[in-house]
Formats: C-alpha cells, sequence, structure tokens
C-alpha cells in the first residue's frame, strides 16, 4: 500500500469523494475486508457495501488482496491502495488553478494556485517514474518558525528571497548539456491550529 497516491481521473476522484466510498477507502486503509466485513462499520447490507467496493475497484482506488471461504460463499477481500488520497487540479482540468495568470507573491491565492501546481506536476512525476521503474528525485522542506513582529517577518521573507535568488544564480546552468530544469516552490504561511485560520492584520 502506498502512504499517499494522486487521483487524477475525474470519475475516480468523484468516486472518492462519495461519502460512503471515502468511509470504506477509510476502513480499508486500515487492512483488508471484505463486503460482510465492512457493512456493519458503515451500516449498509453487504450487496450495497459489495456495489460501492466494484465501483471503487473500477477507479483503482481498492484492490483485491486475497480470497476466502466461508460456507458456501466465496469472500472477496478488499484493501486500499493508498493509506491516503490528494485529488489533482488535472480531475478538473478544464478550470484547474494557473499560477502564471498573474504572478503575486503576497497573494494567498497565488499561493494556493502554485500549492495546487505542484500536486498536479509532483503527481505526473511519480505516475511517470513508477511506470519506468525508477526513483524520482526530490527534497521537501517543512517547519514552523514564530516571529516576535510584521516587522520581522518581513525581515525574514527578504532574507529568504536574497538567500534563495543568491543560489539560483549560483547554480543555475541554462546551457548545460543533459542539465534538467527543476522548479522551486517556497511558501510562507500562519500556522492553522484550528478549522478557523488566524488572520493577520495589514
Amino acid at each position: 500500500m502506498l502512504d499517499v497516491t494522486v487521483i487524477e481521473d475525474p470519475e475516480a476522484a468523484a468516486a472518492s469523494l462519495d461519502p460512503i466510498r471515502g468511509r470504506l477507502l477509510a476502513e480499508l486503509a486500515a487492512g483488508p475486508a471484505s463486503a460482510a466485513m465492512l457493512a456493519g462499520p458503515v451500516g449498509l447490507p453487504r450487496q450495497k457495501v459489495n456495489y460501492h467496493l466494484k465501483a471503487l475497484e473500477r477507479h483503482g482506488l481498492v484492490e483485491l488482496a486475497g480470497e476466502r471461504r466461508k460456507g458456501n460463499v466465496t469472500e472477496r477481500l478488499m484493501r486500499a491502495t493508498a493509506a491516503s488520497y490528494v485529488i489533482s487540479p488535472l480531475a478538473l482540468a478544464s478550470v484547474q488553478p494557473d499560477p502564471d495568470r498573474f504572478r503575486d507573491q503576497l497573494s494567498a491565492r497565488w499561493m494556493l494556485a502554485l500549492g495546487a501546481r505542484l500536486v498536479r506536476d509532483v503527481g505526473r512525476l511519480i505516475a511517470g517514474a513508477a511506470k519506468a521503474r525508477k526513483r524520482l528525485a526530490t527534497y521537501a522542506l517543512d517547519g514552523e518558525v514564530r516571529f516576535a513582529s510584521a516587522a520581522h517577518r518581513a525581515a525574514f521573507v527578504q532574507e529568504l528571497t536574497a538567500g534563495v535568488d543568491a543560489l539560483i544564480r549560483k547554480y543555475d546552468a541554462p546551457d548545460a548539456a543533459g542539465g534538467r530544469d527543476h522548479r522551486i516552490v517556497v511558501a510562507l504561511h500562519p500556522t492553522v491550529k484550528d478549522p478557523t485560520p488566524e488572520i493577520d492584520a495589514p
């Protein structure tokens, strides 16, 4: 089972967003189970559960883990293909965010468009690397910082921008034969500690 996988197909995305199917995915992420075993936890008859499982299987969100005999019936044990799922903007390709339409480093919505592109691009890279049976060279940095004031935050952003710009100038080799382009995304936003995000005063 993968830790996380990206859903690109619109029909697969719709299947995963169905509340019953989402509950089944959560149950199956904990371990293989049959329709009969899942009927109680989700509060549906076995036949209804089996219908939903077949829809999820059709879209590659669950797979057969094994079979077992129970009386005169052979039960299919299903498992989730991933512990969690992310829906790519490709599932809504005609209205997916495009950070190239505008560029505003202080815009939260532009940051959101960048994040959407990151999900889309990395999802496609993962699929390509898996198909080619190659490792994907990526790196991510995640951390938290508490600023004493808005002025300190602005100074941090200024220094961070200067530092990253210097590294780009140092290592960028646009004419290198055999070189490969890489995208860099750096984001800074308030930490979300509850369902209501903290809004900074301007």
